[in-house]
């Protein structure tokens, strides 16, 4: 038998979680759900906040802006401070962090403040960066390095059940429930004719009544804002009180240790390294367009639904929950195909997947192009912990800075958002845009963004694809 065949049947049988490690394991796996109910009980929050406080989509987009640019800021540091500590001490920070942040909203809520809402989730978003930039490597070094994309993408295959109980809580428990939610469907019963105009005329005339109530009657319209604002503090309280728990179990369980002893951070040359590593800074950019294109393809959807449909809030956000359905399935799924398809081939199928359906939910209108948005969701699916694990493949201890680099590439979520709901505002009155050679509705045309995001995943996964196990492919 020759060494290569040695080899292929030694990877075939290392184990994808050994035994001695399976508890810790489970224990750190449980973070990705924990990070994943804080990203989907905060989306809705753009289209609440632009209702409840009467700003544009823009400045409501913000909320992203300060929730993904949390990770920008502390993606490094949180990468040396592991370095310099351990893993474990890099997760009792991050729980510290996301516990604070969630707290933040009871004077949020109290002060009726957008921009104190903004700095409650940047904090909130410093733990998650500590968290993501610890468990992410962590996961990836508990076990051979054979099976570590395996491993990792199975741990992230419980992110979206975070996410999806995340949506739950937004839809029936803070978006059900909110005045403002109340007052477009009163309005839609007083107004029959409104059954007669287009979703985004709907949008605009029902804006302005809320408007109205704001200069002729402010005591009643700040009593509705104060009510709805703790509603939308309820879930964040409660998730923080939990994540203090976690914290405690953390605190007193031994985890095992991973990496080397060094503890010293040679910045400059370990990112010497990385910055050389044509796979690895390719990575991070695809993970920058990815994260842009999750974030717009989840927001959105609400205003899509909204605009383009006529749905009220609750029942956008419904579909939603479908799309996170099918992205949790679809990720159990596309982790069992890579024991048969390399991580660059599936990178790049989903990509061009993503393609597709984005130009449906562009061009397609109705009902059609709704279900072709939702669809995006399953080509979504593995794509961050597949773009994750080919990137840290072979570095060793390079990982941990390395990870710190495609965590820090999660401020594409801060970035591309607001660039989506500025097209969006630049709609004329009927909520529509002219491209010259047809009209669209502007939130179908703001679509165009993450279809250029999936664009430049299906060439990183084609390059790696096509380069197979090479360190580099420039």
């Amino acid at each position: 038998m020759t060494d290569a065949q040695l080899s292929a049947k030694k990877k075939t049988f290392d184990p994808v979680i050994p035994a001695a490690v399976f508890l810790p394991f489970c224990l750190v796996t449980t973070l990705f759900a924990l990070w994943g109910f804080a990203n989907d009980v905060t989306n809705p929050l753009v289209r609440a906040f632009k209702e409840i406080f009467l700003i544009s989509n823009q400045q409501s987009s913000l909320v992203q802006t300060a929730f993904y640019g949390g990770y920008a800021t502390m993606a490094i540091p949180a990468a040396i401070f592991i370095r310099r500590y351990s893993y474990k001490a890099g997760i009792l920070v991050g729980l510290g962090l996301y516990a604070c942040g969630a707290l933040l909203f009871i004077p949020a809520s109290m002060l009726m403040n957008f921009w104190v809402f903004l700095i409650a989730l940047y904090v909130l978003t410093f733990g998650l960066a500590f968290l993501e930039t610890t468990a992410n490597p962590y996961i990836l070094a508990m076990g051979p390095a054979s099976t570590a994309t395996r491993r990792l993408n199975f741990a992230q295959a419980f992110n979206p059940i975070g996410s999806l109980i995340g949506m739950l809580v937004a839809s029936n428990i803070v978006l059900a429930s909110l005045n403002v939610t109340e007052f477009r469907d009163t309005q839609m019963k007083a107004h029959p004719e409104y059954k007669q105009m287009l979703p985004g005329q709907v949008d605009a005339e029902i804006n302005a009544a809320l408007r109205d109530l704001q200069q002729t009657d402010p005591a009643a319209h700040q009593a509705m804002q104060l009510e709805d604002l703790r509603t939308i503090r309820g879930p964040y309280v409660t998730i923080a009180m939990v994540i203090l728990g976690m914290l405690v179990v953390f605190a007193v369980t031994k985890l095992p240790k991973a990496g080397g002893d060094d503890r010293h951070v040679h910045l400059m040359v370990t990112l010497g390294r990385l910055l050389r590593n044509g796979r690895y800074v390719g990575g991070v950019v695809a993970q920058a367009f990815y994260v842009g294109a999750q974030i717009m393809c989840w927001t959105f959807i609400i205003h899509y639904a909204m605009s383009n449909l006529g749905m009220s809030l609750p029942e956008a956000q419904q579909y939603n929950i479908v799309a996170m359905i099918i992205f949790c399935s679809s990720r159990f799924i596309c982790t069992y195909m890579l024991k048969y398809v390399s991580p660059g081939g599936l990178l790049m199928t989903l990509a061009l997947g993503g393609i597709a359906l984005t130009a449906g939910a562009i061009f397609i209108p109705g009902m059609a192009g709704l279900y072709c948005l939702i669809g995006i969701s399953a080509c979504m699916s593995l794509m961050f912990p597949t773009i994750y694990g080919i990137a840290l493949d072979g570095l060793g201890e390079d990982a941990k800075l390395g990870s710190a680099g495609l965590i820090f590439a999660i401020v594409g979520g801060a970035l591309m958002p607001p660039l989506q709901g500025s097209i969006i505002d630049m709609g004329d009155s009927a909520g529509n845009m002219s491209l010259g050679f047809l009209t669209l509705p502007a939130v179908s045309a703001s679509f165009f963004l993450p279809l250029i995001c999936f664009v430049v995943i299906a060439l990183y996964g084609y390059l790696t694809h096509r380069a197979r196990r090479t360190v580099d492919f420039a």
